[in-house]
This record gives structure tokens, sequence and C-alpha cells, in this order.
């Protein structure tokens, strides 16, 4: 955690400080500097345009790659000291589910990460994907286009992928399928011998990752390496474009496809001129923005609509003008529905380093 100077003589008048909690270890870790660099530039963008509610933004770092009860003990200091006024960030379930009974009601918590659904505590607004929205449709869209029937969910053993395999044996019915397999693995696996060996014995011709950062990327390793990319493709709801760095050239991307509200690749206006600013800030060799680095510049951008639209930080007034809350992003206009973001979501096929948005679902 980055160390946060005490508040005294006036400080919590002129400066909005908000915890942003993103991996910086572990398996999402590789997300963690896009997820650090992206928020930055919307708090720069923020400051120069006069700050929220006429303070300025500052970002405290909060490793969420850390066991999920140590980072709501971290978190958890910062709110009681009144030295963060919010909390955003891109992390796994388990710590958004640490984090709850500890914050819930105190500070606005923006969750960004694409996630299983269902999340309803008044003061947490979430920008992420949901299944119901992202998986089906890509499922069904696959099954038209490639025939895919017999489907196995390969995942992290943990709360979303085990809450997402439930709904995605629902999915793959209402395609006209059935999901021969479930495996689950723990967070840092590094050999996926017995997993490729039990998709083979199913016969599966489509696989459900549900893998984060780094497993994802040695699953795809040994995935090509075993010859299963040949005859079997893969669908994550959870992949962006440092995971098909982290691949490597070497390991084949046929057949893998990913669906998510964003991608590098997305040629719309609002995300072209997006990247070109990231880019003008950063550097062109900087860690490449897919959907969890985009996500937490959106996290900080909607801490910084909801406080405006309430004038204030106060989380009840927050919760009762979160539904007229609507901002200009990356993603173009988005707007709250509920205590979630509506967007429109794309099925992209990998080829090597990038994705190509094959269609709108």
């Amino acid at each position: 955690m980055h160390p946060v100077p005490p508040r005294g003589n006036g400080d919590s008048s002129t400066t909005l400080v908000v915890a942003l909690v993103v991996p910086l270890q572990g398996p999402a870790g590789i997300f963690g500097p896009s997820c650090e660099l992206a928020a930055q530039l919307a708090a720069e963008e923020l400051n120069a345009a006069g700050g929220v509610l006429d303070r300025e933004v500052r970002l405290v770092t909060v490793d969420g790659g850390a066991s999920p009860e140590r980072v709501a003990a971290e978190v958890e200091a910062l709110v009681s000291l009144r030295a963060v006024d919010g909390v955003v960030g891109w992390h796994t379930s388990a710590v958004r589910q640490a984090l709850l009974p500890r914050i819930a009601g105190r500070v606005p918590y923006v969750y960004t990460a694409q996630y299983e659904g269902g999340e309803r505590t008044p003061g947490v607004f979430l920008t992420g994907e949901t299944d119901a929205a992202q998986l089906l449709p890509a499922m069904r869209v696959l099954a038209e286009a490639t025939g895919a029937r017999r489907w196995c969910t390969v995942g992290n053993n943990y709360v979303w992928p085990r809450v997402t395999a439930r709904a995605a044996q629902r999915y793959v019915r209402a395609c006209g399928g059935l999901v021969r397999d479930e495996v689950f693995v723990p967070l840092g696996t590094h050999e996926f011998g017995p997993v490729l060996r039990r998709i083979e014995r199913c016969e599966a011709d489509a696989v459900l990752m549900l893998l984060v950062g780094d497993d994802a990327a040695r699953f795809n390793r040994a995935f090509a390496a075993y010859g299963l990319h040949q005859r079997c493709l893969r669908l994550s709801t959870h992949m962006d474009e440092n995971i098909l760095l982290a691949t490597g050239a070497e390991a084949a991307t046929d057949g893998l496809w990913a669906t998510a509200g964003f991608f590098e690749t997305l040629a719309t206006a609002e995300s072209l001129d997006f990247s070109a600013r990231y880019a003008a800030r950063f550097g062109v060799e900087a860690p490449v923005v897919g959907s969890p680095g985009e996500s937490c510049f959106e996290g900080v951008r909607l801490l910084a609509a909801l406080a405006e639209r309430a004038r204030s930080l106060d989380v009840r007034a927050m919760c009762v003008v979160g539904e007229t809350v609507s901002y200009e992003g990356p993603r173009g206009a988005v707007r709250l529905r509920g205590n979630h973001l509506t967007q429109r979501l794309y099925l992209a096929r990998a080829d090597a380093f990038d994705f190509h948005i094959v269609t709108q679902l």
C-alpha cells in the first residue's frame, strides 16, 4: 500500500482521496500496471478540469492481489482513519466479498471487474460486465457459428468461477448443448496436465475458461502444446490483451474467443481518443489497456459523476441519484441502471496478440 499522509488543517476540504484496490501480485497481478495507469489518467484529467466538488483527486493504491482478509483489513483501516473518501478497483470477487462487511455504507465503493452478478448492496456501484448479459449471448453465437455443443468448464476455485459455472449449465442447455465436465483449480496453478486429460476424455468441443490472469496464460500454453486447439474452442469472459502477450506467440490462439465490454482494438471515436490520450501521457510502450485497465479509468470517472450529481460524497445521497448518473467514457455514453452500469458487449476472436471484434452482443 502506498503511504497516506495524515489529513489536517483543512486537507479534507481540498482533496478527494480514493483507495485504488488493484492486484499487484498473484495471478491477477498481470492487470495491475494498466489498472494503475488508467486510473491515474482519469484522476489527472479530472484535476485538469477543476477536480471533483472543487477538490483535487488523489489515488492511494492498495494491493488487491494479497489475501482477501489482508486487503479488507487495509482498506477498512484507511476508511476508519478517514484517510480515504471512496474505494475504486478491479479485484476478484473474493476480495469484494471480504471488503463489503467492513466498508459498505461508510464510503462509496465502485467495483469495476467483470463478475458473477447479483450484487445489490447499497453504496456499491458496479461498472463491470455480468454473466447474464455477457455469457449466454456469446455462447449462443458460438453454438450457431461453430456447432459447439459439448462444453467443459475450467476455472479457478473461488466464488466467481463457481457461481458462473452454475449459470453456464443453464446457458449451455438453452443453446442446445451440455456441460460434460467441470474442473476447478487453485489460484496460481502451474500444472494443467490432469485438466487437459479430462477435457480430452469428456470429448468437449468447447471450453469455458474461468481462469484469472497468469493462470489463463499458462493454461493457453498447455492447451496448445497438448494439441487441443485443433479441435476445441475456448471462450473466456476474463481475457484481455495482457494475457495474450503472456501466452506468447509460440502458443496457438486458434479458436480462442473472449467477450467483454472493451477491447484495445475497439474502433470507436471514444476508444480511439482514449488510446491516444493514454499513449501521449505514458508512452507507446506503456502496458496495454484491456478491459480491466479501462474499467479502472471508468471507475474513477463514475465515482466523480456520482459525487458531482449528489453534490456530496455521502453514500446515501449517491444512492438516491444513482439512476440519473451518466458520463462519457472510452466506451461512449454510459448510464447506471440500479447500481450496475449499462453497456455494450462484444465478442472477439484472438489472433496472436490482438483481439478482433466479431460482433456486438
